[in-house]
Parts: C-alpha cells; structure tokens; sequence
C-alpha cells in the first residue's frame, strides 16, 4: 500500500479527507451461529489461478477458486499502481485468508469451508460490480454456504 508521507500533498490530503462510511456492527440477516456455518471467502484483491485470465483493466466480473488451491498457484493482476503487492506475494492470507479460515474450520469456530472462493478486481466502478454480485450471491447459495468473508484490498 502507498505511504501517505510518500504522497504529493494533494493526493495526502485527498486520501486524509476521504469520508469514511459508518456502518451499523448489528448482523443484516438471522441465522445458525459461525459453528455450524459454510463460509466463502470473496476477496477484491484481483486473484486468479495461473491458468485464468488476467482480469482487465476496470473488470467488473470474477474469478472462481476452489477451496485447494494451493498459494503458489494463484496470480495477482491487480491493476492499481497504488497497490503495494509484496505483501500478497510473502503471505496470500494477507489478501485471501483461506489458510486462517481452515484454522478456524478445524478449531470448530466455523461450521465449514464452500467448495469455491471469488476474487473480484477491487479498482473497478463498484456500480458495475452489483450484477455479478448478485449471480455469485446466487450461486453461493447453491453451492450451500450461508456466510461470506469479505475481504476488501
């Protein structure tokens, strides 16, 4: 991620002043506790396996990724050159918690891991981002997971 003492001072006041949304920490939906919950990971980090495509430029789609994916396999084509990738390229947790969530699998602090986990590219229009959304929120449900961890990069 950029430094903001390595910033023009406009861009740092720019980034300083950005207005930052309050959200309510009350749950939007009802359901089971995390124990007994099938969690997918979706992640904006613009993560595919090596044998996908590159996301392009402003890309509102998504990638699938299955549950053993190993960490050397997947590829970042992240399009912002604002975005520091060395920390995804030392721990893909950093970006895409998978190993974090298999801990929390086995510990039994969550029910189970979805077959499949997303990456979106998170320098995209969100607008453009809804109508996949909603279809992976579709397949999701589906699929049988009924929680999601979003991870926004």
């Amino acid at each position: 991620m950029a430094r903001l003492d390595s910033m023009t001072p406009a861009l740092r006041k720019h980034y300083v002043d950005m207005a930052c949304p309050k959200f309510d920490a009350s749950p939007w939906v009802v359901g089971p506790p995390l124990a007994r919950r099938k969690v997918a990971l979706i992640s904006t980090a613009g993560l595919h396996r090596r044998d996908d495509r590159p996301f392009a430029l402003r890309a509102a789609d998504y990638r699938l990724i299955p549950e053993d994916t190993p960490a050397a396999d997947l590829v970042m084509s992240h399009m912002s050159t604002n975005y520091d990738r060395t920390g995804f390229q030392q721990d893909w947790n950093v970006v895409f918690p998978l190993d974090r969530l298999r801990e929390m699998c086995a510990s039994g602090d969550i029910g189970s891991l979805a077959r499949h986990h997303y990456s979106f590219m998170g320098a995209t229009d969100v607008l453009a981002l809804e109508p996949q959304a909603r279809d992976l929120a579709r397949i999701m449900r589906e699929e049988g997971a009924d929680a999601a961890l979003l991870v926004p990069v």
